[in-house]
């Protein structure tokens, strides 16, 4: 017999626990390591981009760089376009169907999935474990429900931090001695509540009926997820967090986000470099107030739905042609770093660069905009991976996520629904 059960409800334990329910190299000291290891970072932008100004003409290495592409001329021989990607019926929903860019499935569609919608950053963050004081970083320009792109095994939306500020404290910032104890105890303090409140979990599954059993398990497991992370922190408290010479200019969180942007990709090349995570994601969203210190006269979300009007997709294009500058500014850093495999930062990181949204003036999550850089792979290519050319029939991205993942060391066939790895794309020898 299944129990009705108040919303107001909270679990109880021992203790009286409660739970409710639900640059450049100077700038930082070298990876002290005799080799580097692999690392991955993904950006992804809500609108994504206009694909006639995106997808290359031609394909394989003689392919005409398109106008969006025209900022990495100087890197062309360092990563690959794609066309003809994306996640099938599994990933639209228009721009509800931008969560899904790096996970390749729907939330709603998750229920009986192993790992629920994990993304690959979660999954290679398994790989990366305690190794790092952070397993991953998901950082953001914004709070934008739309792009929230990370994902955890339990199919729970990991927050992103997006303050800069923040960011660079908790990669940088040391602890005063005088407050490790304190971190300490409030550390262990959140650390087992679930252990405390078993009884009462276990009681309350007992009396619901499956669906909400099914629901609590993916609730606790997420809390679980969280412990895990907890634990993490407190081990590495005595450890001292990496010197850097790179400082935030005043104000940085209250920036335009023309000029917060380089700030994220700043720190994040910073983070990869001392090794503090080898795991990252960007989530860019809107531009916020002040139409993000571009000079554009109207909305970006309103510029995406240019109905093919010259105006609209000019100033559109300001705000495209900005992300791919920084994309190659950010790239360009990597590539500055040498790393002690005598390779370069960029050699030992995969850059994915896209959108979970294919056009958005039509609201199509089809024939994603994509591109990898570095990561060791054979680039220089703009890879068409229609099935059909004619009917436009895409290879599932998630086959790119194997590859990826199998790049990254985990020894994997499958990601998500995908069960191979990306016909074409090589490893360097």
């Amino acid at each position: 017999m299944n129990r009705r059960i108040n919303r107001r409800t909270m679990l109880q334990g021992t203790g009286g626990a409660l739970l409710a329910l639900p640059y450049l190299n100077a700038m930082a000291a070298p990876v002290a390591t005799a080799d580097a290891p692999i690392r991955m970072a993904c950006v992804g932008l809500n609108f994504g981009f206009v694909p006639r100004l995106f997808f290359p003409e031609g394909t394989g290495r003689n392919y005409k760089l398109s106008a969006r592409l025209e900022p990495l001329k100087t890197l062309r021989e360092e990563f690959t376009v794609f066309s003809g990607l994306d996640h099938g019926g599994e990933g639209q929903g228009g721009h509800g169907g931008v969560h899904a860019y790096l996970s390749g499935i729907l939330s709603r569609n998750s229920k009986g999935m192993p790992e629920a919608n994990i993304s690959i950053d979660q999954k290679a963050a398994q790989l990366v474990g305690t190794q790092t004081r952070y397993p991953s970083l998901e950082l953001a320009s914004g709070n934008d429900p739309n792009n929230m792109i990370c994902w955890s095994r339990s199919g729970v939306s990991l927050p992103p931090v997006t303050q800069v500020e923040t960011i660079y404290n908790r990669l940088f910032q040391k602890v005063d001695p005088r407050m490790r104890n304190t971190m300490q105890a409030r550390l262990a303090a959140r650390a087992s509540i679930l252990d405390l409140v078993k009884t009462d979990a276990d009681y309350l599954k007992r009396n619901v009926g499956q669906h909400d059993r099914d629901k609590l398990e993916r609730y606790f497991t997420s809390v679980r997820e969280v412990e895990k992370r907890l634990t993490q922190a407190s081990q590495w408290l005595d450890q001292p967090k990496p010197t850097v010479e790179y400082q935030l200019p005043t104000g940085a969180n209250d920036s335009n986000f023309v000029d917060r942007v380089p700030l994220y990709y700043d720190l994040m090349t910073l983070a990869l470099q001392t090794d503090s995570t080898r795991v990252i994601t960007l989530a860019l969203a809107d531009i916020g107030a002040n139409y993000g210190g571009f000079k554009i006269s109207r909305g970006y979300h309103q510029l995406t739905h240019h109905g093919k009007v010259p105006e609209y997709i000019t100033e559109l294009s300001i705000i495209e042609q900005f992300h791919m500058t920084q994309l190659a500014r950010f790239l360009e850093q990597l590539k500055e770093v040498q790393e002690p495999n005598g390779k370069t930062l960029l050699d030992n990181s995969m850059v994915l660069f896209g959108s979970g949204m294919g056009n958005a003036s039509s609201h199509s999550n089809k024939n994603l905009p994509l591109i990898l850089a570095g990561g060791g792979f054979r680039h220089g290519e703009h890879k068409s991976c229609f099935k059909d050319e004619a009917k436009k029939k895409a290879t599932p991205a998630g086959n790119l996520f194997v590859s990826m993942l199998q790049r990254f060391g985990l020894e994997t066939d499958r990601f998500g629904l995908a069960t191979t790895t990306l016909t074409g794309l090589e490893v360097q020898g």
